[in-house]
């Protein structure tokens, strides 16, 4: 997807993970204001959304400009996703493989829904470009992360609202080790250090352990995959 020109407004999908986190960075460095918009579905790492905050606030102090270019935080509370998801991201349960071959973190329908509900927002605000971190290369097998269903749904977005809304997946060819290198090409290290210790990534919400690459349980499938990233991104900036 092509990168937008400048003076546009981007409404970002802000988790206040590691992945949103480098998103927003991509977003105010392309765009002359940028709103962020997160969800409250009932998961069990919600610490996330406190995270949010922290992370806004280094944002600000980190560059002057993005601190100019920093607009609205939108939270959405969509309870309902909870109510009909059995899933690891929904219920105290063990994290395992299903009989899919998915892990039971993946709750059906979570980023269409996540979409659908940043373009009424986007709408209403008169913005057209919506950024989401969703990705293909170093994930956890979720189908509605894959370049064809975000492709399939800017078209329906487009064709459901009569509005030419364009989706930005800026990490979906890149890999973990390449996100934290992409973090530190747009922030330098005060962008990766404030994601390090402010972000959260852990299916747990696991906020006690420290590790290198910042908090978590260091177990869960998004703690693995964030911790062999940095080890990887380390050994090559090394």
């Amino acid at each position: 997807m092509s990168d937008p020109p400048q003076g546009k407004t981007a409404l970002v999908l802000f988790s206040g993970g590691q992945d949103s986190a480098t998103c927003l960075a991509w977003a105010l460095e392309r765009f002359a204001r940028v709103e962020t918009l997160g969800f409250d579905y009932g998961q069990r790492h919600a610490i996330e959304l406190t995270c949010r905050d922290r992370l806004l606030d280094g944002f600000r102090d980190l560059r002057a400009d993005w601190a100019q270019r920093l607009g609205d935080s939108h939270t959405l509370t969509i309870p309902t996703l909870s109510e009909i998801s059995e899933t690891a991201l929904t219920r105290d349960v063990a994290i395992e493989m299903g009989t899919d071959g998915l892990p039971n973190t993946f709750v059906p329908g979570r980023n269409l829904v996540f979409l659908t509900f940043a373009a009424a927002l986007a709408y209403r605000r008169g913005i057209l470009d919506i950024v989401g971190g969703m990705c293909e290369t170093d994930y956890s097998g979720y189908p509605d992360c894959r370049d064809e269903t975000i492709r399939a749904l800017q078209r329906t977005l487009v064709l459901g609202t009569a509005k030419p809304f364009e989706l930005h997946t800026p990490l979906m060819w890149l890999s973990k080790a390449a996100t934290w290198r992409l973090a530190h090409d747009l922030g330098g290290a005060g962008l990766v250090d404030l994601i390090c210790e402010h972000s959260h990534t852990c299916y747990l919400g696991e906020r006690g352990a420290r590790h290198h690459w910042g908090f978590g349980c260091g177990e869960c499938p998004a703690c693995s995959l964030r911790a062999k990233g940095w080890r990887e991104y380390v050994a090559r900036a090394g």
